[in-house]
């Protein structure tokens, strides 16, 4: 899989995109992420990439020009099954569409950045739009870190245990069961006897039984969908 990240501050990038699990991925090459620069693709002097607004409004908006540049020079090397952008207006963000997500083989990440981005950039080139959740951020860089992990470490042979990924939270859109791990004793506060028990049946019995209760008292939600 190729994740290609367009933004205004690569620096964000540099440190998340390339420790654990996604620095693995990249070497082993299950994964290819590439981050670009788009002060790169702006053609004057200051490399300007915002301008203001039309109408009067306060802040600054992204220009259309360098991001319809970098876009069309990826696409013209490659097609692309989406090309997201990161903002408070799209579809909240989920394993579901990680999932999605991970059977891809190419999409393109824009950070949004200022006041926003050009609308026609959203009209014209975006295929999708992923929010993280009901907050602002300074920008899309954090966002689209967040998209690139939590795709990247679904695809096989991404981790070096392929069932841990299957359980993990959201993956039934359940919660995940409580986890314990030696001494089995500690402070007088004991991990539960089923899960010291060595009966495999009766610990997934246990397992599915408390991920039910607790996404009910927790996360109801999850089980209305």
């Amino acid at each position: 899989m190729r994740i290609d990240i367009i933004t205004v501050v690569p620096e964000l990038l540099a440190s998340p995109l390339n420790e654990s699990i996604l620095k693995r991925a990249q070497e082993s090459g299950h994964a290819e992420i590439y981050v670009h620069n788009l002060r790169d693709y702006t053609d004057d002097k200051r490399r300007t990439v915002d301008d203001y607004p039309f109408g009067g409004e306060a802040g600054m908006v992204m220009k259309i020009e360098p991001v319809f540049r970098c876009i069309e020079k990826l696409k013209s090397e490659r097609d692309y099954d989406e090309i997201i952008y990161t903002s408070p207006d799209g579809i909240t963000y989920n394993q579901r569409e990680a999932n999605r997500l991970s059977l891809m083989n190419n999409i393109i990440i824009l950070c949004g950045h200022y006041k926003g981005i050009d609308y026609r950039i959203r009209e014209h080139l975006i295929t999708r739009e992923i929010s993280i959740g009901d907050y602002v951020l300074t920008g899309g860089e954090l966002a689209a870190c967040v998209i690139a992990d939590s795709v990247v470490r679904i695809i096989p042979g991404a981790i070096g245990d392929e069932a841990s990924a299957l359980t993990d939270c959201f993956q039934d859109n359940l919660l995940a069961p409580p986890v314990y791990t030696r001494p089995s004793e500690f402070n007088g506060w004991k991990v539960p006897d089923v899960l010291l028990s060595g009966n495999f049946a009766e610990i997934e019995k246990w397992q599915e039984e408390q991920a039910y209760t607790r996404t009910k008292a927790l996360r109801p939600d999850l089980l209305e969908e």
